[in-house]
């Protein structure tokens, strides 16, 4: 028997367990919107924007733990989803993109919005440098055998996006059912690898000899959901974890033995630490730049002093930027469970160190200790640290949070415990801004029963395209947005301002990163110097007002003590709701160093800050100095 392409699709998606498509509408792709309208398996989820679409499918994947779906048009359509795309390529997260495309009779003539500058239908190849793999659909019959490769290789090894780019009038075409019949045996599921037992001996055997052991956890953790593993192997032996950025929340940051965060906004307790450990074993991590304080010898990790171990399910991160005594490849949860094993068996009585957790309690102590004030500040603009506190006394231990770019990113990070592994989502690889504000669309139908919310900036609000709203509106998904308005790209305002003071009258101190508005005319008011005759003044558009224009409630805060009850009435109203939050640009505390300081501002020696740290090589005994960066 006979039947449409687009209907067969429509019903493969829906065996596949596929609950919704983000995306937003095109000439190439309306046969498959007609086909979604008669599912009664699988939402459609249309947006305004296609980075929206790829946002929303991505927050979707990181709740779900399976790959998000979108859809979109050819060319400018498949170019606005890019940026979202290569945001969950860079984290790791699974998606499938289906792409309209030109139809396939008509490939090299130029048909409307075709990309062939280069070679004919090869719109595909503008995903290539950041997808898995890319297909271009040119028979119907291929469409069985690409769609169950898409999706076992979206969700396999490390997970990340790959794209079917679809000529439109194969959506249009009947073929046999039975082509379909392959479908029905492939299972759904890839068996992940486990560590050779040897090797799972051999890392325990390290990890029990060594005098000060660190495992150094990443993002990969969260994604095999290996954190009752990592809990329970570093109890049993009482080793200290440090922590990159997307591995907050492998276990919880008030764990005992939880170290913080390395890198430009680490601890000054964890690169101690990682500094001085003899034995690392790095689960799941790149080892990127900001986590590395960009690798620089001695200030975060030391080469010379402590020999590495990794375990990584892509062989590409294995010794990418680290030298390794043992380097394997393997699921993080399988690998967990045999190095505990083989643990107990060679230290049944497992390790006690209670000085070191000792040390940690009182670090993170006298942290609390030291920010308090500030937390409790009661300022206007707001503290970030005062709307953090808010957020974490409001807030249900289980909300999913998602991030942006900026201080609630970074700050987030460093300043706020998560105590629920996967309730916090930040964008790391490719640290786009606007990824909160979209993600939380697809979170929150992933987990209808959570509050899901992000902070963002008002940079990265504005950059995501407030039509989210418009979305969350038309299709009933109670999120809330908490924008954090410094008016500013507050991070860059900060790094110019540290590396560059412009002393001219009446210019504005951060060009191009603060926010500012000329009150005078323009014109012949400008005279020979131009913008620097006129006034600045800080700007910023009434977020909560444009969020009421979309049709959803919305509230600015005028004063530090309305946050926390405004932040209730959004939670408890079970709608789509913005806060517009006034907010101080203050800095993110910043122990580790990132090497643009070094580039902006040369000093030898890294020594880009106030005030210089020791630590003893134990390779040599050589004394040797490091920096540390303060930005602001």
């Amino acid at each position: 028997m006979k039947k449409l392409v687009s209907d067969q699709i429509v019903d493969y998606l829906e065996r596949r367990g596929v609950e919704y498509v983000f995306g937003l509408c095109g000439h190439t792709v309306i046969a498959m919107l007609d086909a979604f309208s008669r599912s009664t398996k699988l939402r459609y989820i249309s947006v305004r924007h296609e980075q929206i679409a790829a946002t929303a499918a991505d927050g979707y994947a990181r709740v779900a733990h399976k790959a998000g779906v979108m859809i979109c048009h050819l060319g400018p359509g498949l170019t606005n989803a890019t940026t979202g795309v290569a945001n969950a390529a860079f984290d790791s997260i699974p998606m499938v993109v289906i792409a309209g495309d030109v139809p396939s009779y008509y490939y090299g003539k130029h048909p409307h919005q075709e990309v062939n500058m280069h070679c004919d239908g090869s719109q595909y190849d503008i995903y290539k440098p950041f997808v898995k793999r890319a297909w271009r659909i040119d028979r119907p019959e291929a469409f069985p055998e690409v769609l169950d490769k898409a999706f076992r290789l979206a969700e396999s090894g490390r997970p990340g996006p790959v794209l079917i780019s679809v000529p439109m009038d194969m959506f249009s075409r009947e073929i046999e059912t039975d082509c379909w019949e392959r479908t029905y045996m492939d299972s759904h599921v890839t068996v992940k690898p486990a560590l050779d037992p040897a090797t799972a001996k051999q890392i325990a055997q390290t990890l029990i000899d060594a005098k000060n052991p660190v495992i150094h956890a990443g993002g990969g953790v969260l994604l095999s959901q290996a954190s009752k593993e990592l809990a329970d192997l570093v109890e049993f032996l009482d080793i200290p974890v440090s922590r990159t950025l997307m591995g907050q929340g492998c276990i919880p940051d008030t764990h005992p033995l939880l170290l913080g965060q390395t890198g430009f906004w680490g601890f000054e307790l964890t690169h101690q630490k990682t500094l001085t450990a003899d034995h690392i074993l790095i689960l799941g991590s790149r080892m990127a730049e900001a986590d590395s304080s960009s690798w620089y010898k001695g200030v975060t990790f030391n080469q010379s002093v402590t020999k590495f171990m990794q375990i990584d399910i892509d062989p590409t991160e294995i010794g990418r930027n680290y030298p390794v005594e043992i380097g394997a490849i393997a699921d993080i949860k399988l690998a967990l469970q045999q190095i505990l094993a083989a643990a107990k068996e060679i230290k049944p009585e497992g390790i006690d160190r209670p000085e070191l957790r000792k040390e940690i309690a009182d670090f993170k102590a006298n942290f609390k200790k030291e920010n308090k004030a500030i937390c409790d500040d009661g300022r206007f603009p707001m503290a970030p640290q005062r709307i953090l506190r808010d957020c974490k006394a409001v807030l249900p231990e289980d909300a999913l949070i998602f991030t942006d770019v900026g201080w609630n990113k970074n700050g987030m990070a460093q300043q706020y415990d998560i105590t629920i592994p996967g309730t916090i989502n930040h964008p790391s690889g490719l640290a786009t801004m606007g990824f909160g504000a979209g993600a939380i669309l697809g979170a929150k139908l992933a987990a209808p029963d959570k509050v899901v919310l992000t902070l963002t900036g008002d940079g990265g609000f504005g950059a995501a395209n407030p039509c989210v709203i418009a979305t969350a509106k038309e299709q009933g998904i109670p999120v809330i947005w908490v924008v954090m308005n410094n008016s500013a790209f507050g991070t860059i305002a900060g790094l110019e301002g540290l590396h560059y003071k412009n002393e001219k009258e009446n210019c504005p101190l951060h060009l191009g990163t603060d926010f500012k508005i000329r009150p005078d005319e323009m014109g012949d008011k400008m005279g020979g110097e131009g913008m620097f005759q006129q006034r600045w003044e800080s700007y910023s558009p009434d977020w909560a007002a444009i969020a009421r224009g979309y049709g959803i409630k919305a509230k600015k805060i005028t004063c530090a003590d309305e946050f926390a009850e405004v932040l209730k009435e959004a939670i408890e109203c079970n709608e789509p709701y913005l806060i517009d939050v006034p907010m101080e640009n203050i800095a993110v505390p910043t122990p580790g160093v990132w090497n643009i300081n070094d580039i902006y501002t040369h000093k030898e020696n890294v020594d880009i800050c106030n005030g210089r740290r020791k630590f003893a090589d134990e390779m040599d005994g050589k004394e040797v100095e490091v920096g540390r960066s303060q930005a602001d």
